[in-house]
Formats: structure tokens, C-alpha cells, sequence
């Protein structure tokens, strides 16, 4: 799933090379069960199905085997009891109604909490059982999705001297790249107070001040890529603008992990717990630890000029400069890759924790059911706010009452948020009222609203 950000538009995650890899199936168990006993899992969001060419496919999980399709057909069928949706295409006025009573809904979101603020608010997070989120409480945590390992942190730096003579050259000692420009975090509108007070080369499409040297590197898709030649170029810089497009705990990205990897000091601001996951205690600059831009210009100003105090953000990248346990082990434990062909990806991944969550529910009504009452039901799994949880957008630099009557930033990003939560009400009171047609749904909000407005 290709995400709507980054330098041209995001970058694909390095563990999404699963387009074109061969069937997953699983590492194997011993489930002698015929295909057609195994409980099925059904990819409500067709275009995640991570097993080609076919539609169905057998898969061998630790705890059991499932079937696993895209093939709709399958969708009230009483051995289907998962169906997976993938956060970005999830639309509260789509969902399949009625709400099966057999049936679990896994949700799988690794993008960005711009794509849906449903998920955001508790009614719509608990619509689902399952999670696989950025945030590190889901219950299959992406977090580090754009991280291989730390052998791409080590990756060493241009040195100091080549930082130091392209500076000379005319330069800026900060870049910022980004082609995406209306986004919740409001990023373009702290970079633009910025810009007063140092140097900053912009060369995406928001804020563009400065042209790429060369037709090549001004393709889009060249920077998506980590195109050798792009990487060199923006290596030179000594700081990068690491604004990520949405605010929310443990959403990083490649805006992130990138100049890290490249040995350029990234500006961020993005992930409020972002520490917790960083290889040593200096290597970031967090905006928000700084009054105003002003100040955040003037300390990137001492550091360009201070040469010794600045190589200290890098040392991360000397033998056993990471010193993060927190962050290795989080590497050691994730059971899933990233470009390690040893390791699922996490999609396979995903399915495959369904699957045995399934087999384990499906063994525990069995017991249930044999022991006539005696051994209680499984209780549902039900997902949590802290799973996404995100906070409401607010503006890149000053207040909300600062900013004027017809601000588009305003009038888009926190509508969308708040209308986002009436959205999962609604589909909520729509399951609980057992509706079965879709097209209600906007009846329902209408109700939300007017209740709303009468609390006012």
C-alpha cells in the first residue's frame, strides 16, 4: 500500500516488496484438518491479499491452518470468521451490514492517521477485534515498519569537511523536501516562520525555493526509491526537516529513519514518544523542545558553526553507539521483516495471528458448546483506543483562535476529525440496532448531529 505523502508522494515501506514475492504459507504445523474444515479468513480489502495469483490459499500458522481468500462470495458463509480490512479503505458508510455474531473484523493500518480519522476515536477503533497499527499497544504492532535494521542506522555519514564545503557553496544547512502539502500536522506553517530566521533549501513542491540540480533527480519517482544518486545529494545536508504529515504516538516514518540512516541530523516532529525508540540519547532535534522557531533556528545555527558539537548527533553510528535496549529488542522480537526474505512479511504476518486467534476461539466454543455451559464462552477481544488514539490536529505554529475565519487547514482538518467521530457512532448504533442497509447510514448521522447540536 503506497501511502499520499513524502518527498513526491510517501515512500513504499521497505517491507512492502510482497507485490511480486512468491505465496507465503506459513511456518508449518501439524493440522491434518481438510481444507474445507478450516475456519476462513476473508481480505475484505481485496487489494492487501498477499498471496497471488489465486484468490484462495491454504495457510499453515504455528496454532493452526486457516483459508484464506479476497473472494467476496464467502462473506456470510458460517466457516468465514474473520474478515480483514485495511484502514485506509475503510468506510464507515461501506461496512457489510448486518454484523455477523460468528464473525471477528481485524483491522490492518500502517498508514499514515491522516488516511482515517475513525480510527481515531474510540467508537471507531472498537468496531474492530484485532489490530495491526503503528502504535506499539495494538495487538500486532508495525511499528518500526520503516526500519530494516540497525545496520541501516550505521550506515556512515559524508564527512564533516564535504557538509562543511557545500555549505560554502551556497547551500543551506537545512533541507526540506515535501510535495504534500495540506496535511493535519500543518507542517509547511512552522517551516514557513522558520525560513525567517535560517537557511532552509526546499525542493518539493510545498514551499519550493530551490531547483534539484538535475532533470533525473527531479523525477518524483527517483526519490521514492532511495535512489542512489537522490541519497547522495541530500546526504550533504546537515539537518533535515523530518516533519511527519499526522501527530500521533509511535508514527514514524521514512521522514524519520531516512536522514538517520544517511547521517543527516533530522528536525522532527511527529511521534510525541519518539525518544523511546532513538539509538542513543542525541541523535534528533526535537522542534517541540524549543519556544519558536527563533530559537530552533538559532540552536541549528550554533551547531552548523560548531562542528565538534554537532558530530556528537552522530555517534550513534559508531560500534556500539546504539545503545537503545528498548529499540534492539524491538528489532530481535518483531516477527516479521523488512527486505529479510528469512522473515514473513507483516502482512503474512498479520494473517497468520489471526489465524491462530480463530483456531483458538473456534477450540473454545467447541469446549463450550461439549461442556453444555459448564466452561464459559471466549470473551470477544475487543480493540482499544490506544491502538490509534491519535489527538486532534492542531496548527504547525501559533493557536487555533491565531488563525483566520477561512483558513483551508482549519476548516478541512478539524472538521474531518470531528465529523470522523459522529462517522463511528454511527456505524456503531448501526450494529447494535442490527441494521442489514447500508444506505441508513447517513440517516444515522443526521440523528448524531441533530443530537449534537441540541447538546450545544
Amino acid at each position: 500500500p503506497c501511502g499520499a505523502d513524502g518527498w513526491a508522494q510517501d515512500a513504499v515501506p521497505p517491507g512492502a516488496a510482497f507485490v511480486a514475492a512468491a505465496s507465503y504459507r506459513g511456518p508449518g504445523n501439524n493440522d491434518t484438518r481438510s481444507n474445507k474444515a478450516l475456519p476462513i479468513l476473508l481480505w475484505w480489502s481485496g487489494s492487501l491479499f498477499p498471496h497471488f495469483p489465486g484468490d484462495t490459499e491454504r495457510i499453515d500458522c504455528p496454532r493452526g491452518s486457516c483459508l484464506v481468500t479476497r473472494s467476496r462470495r464467502v462473506a456470510r458463509h458460517r466457516r468465514t470468521k474473520a474478515l480483514i480490512f485495511y484502514g485506509t479503505d475503510f468506510r464507515a458508510y461501506e461496512a457489510p451490514l448486518p454484523r455477523l455474531p460468528h464473525q471477528t473484523w481485524a483491522l490492518f493500518h500502517e498508514e499514515s492517521p491522516m488516511n482515517n480519522y475513525v480510527l481515531s476515536h474510540s467508537p471507531g477503533i472498537r468496531l474492530f477485534n484485532y489490530t495491526a497499527t503503528f502504535r506499539r499497544e495494538s495487538d500486532y504492532p508495525l511499528t518500526l515498519q520503516w526500519l530494516p535494521g540497525t545496520g541501516y542506522l550505521r550506515a556512515p555519514a559524508v564527512p564533516l569537511a564535504e557538509k562543511d564545503a557545500w555549505r560554502r557553496k551556497g547551500y543551506g544547512p537545512v533541507l526540506y523536501m515535501q510535495s504534500h502539502c495540506d496535511v493535519p500536522s500543518d507542517r509547511d506553517r512552522y517551516v514557513r516562520e522558520l525560513m525567517k530566521y535560517i537557511q532552509v533549501d526546499s525542493y518539493g513542491k510545498c514551499l519550493h525555493n530551490r531547483e534539484l540540480p538535475s532533470e533525473r533527480l527531479r523525477d518524483t519517482s527517483t526519490a521514492t526509491t532511495e535512489d542512489s544518486e537522490f541519497m547522495t545529494f541530500i546526504a550533504r545536508y546537515k539537518f533535515h526537516l523530518a516533519l511527519e504529515n499526522a501527530i500521533c504516538d509511535d508514527y514514524m516514518t521514512e521522514k524519520l529513519w531516512r536522514p538517520m540512516h544517511l547521517g543527516a541530523v533530522p528536525v522532527y516532529r511527529g511521534s510525541p514518544a519518539v525518544r523511546d525508540w532513538m539509538p542513543n540519547n542525541l541523535s534528533i532535534i526535537l522542534i517541540d523542545d524549543f519556544e519558536s522557531p527563533r530559537e530552533l533556528a538559532k540552536y541549528l545555527d550554533f551547531l552548523d558553526k560548531n562542528g565538534k558539537e554537532y558530530l556528537k548527533y552522530l555517534e550513534y553510528k559508531n560500534t556500539g553507539g546504539i545503545k537503545n535496549q528498548f529499540l534492539l529488542e524491538s528489532l530481535e522480537k518483531r516477527e516479521w521483516g523488512v527486505n529479510d526474505m528469512t522473515l514473513p512479511n507483516y502482512l503474512n504476518g498479520f494473517e497468520c495471528f489471526i489465524c491462530d486467534q480463530e483456531n483458538t476461539r473456534v477450540k473454545e466454543e467447541q469446549e463450550h458448546k461439549k461442556s453444555r455451559g459448564k466452561i464459559p464462552a471466549p470473551r470477544p477481544h475487543i480493540a482499544q483506543f490506544k491502538h490509534m488514539g491519535c489527538p486532534m490536529p492542531t496548527p504547525g505554529f501559533g493557536s487555533v483562535e491565531d488563525l483566520s475565519e477561512g483558513d483551508s487547514w482549519k476548516e478541512m482538518w478539524l472538521q474531518d476529525y470531528w465529523q470522523s467521530l459522529d462517522q463511528g457512532e454511527a456505524l456503531t448504533a448501526m450494529i447494535h440496532r442490527n441494521e442489514s442497509h447500508q444506505g441508513r447510514f447517513w440517516d444515522y448521522m443526521h440523528e448524531i448531529f441533530l443530537k449534537r447540536t441540541k447538546q450545544h
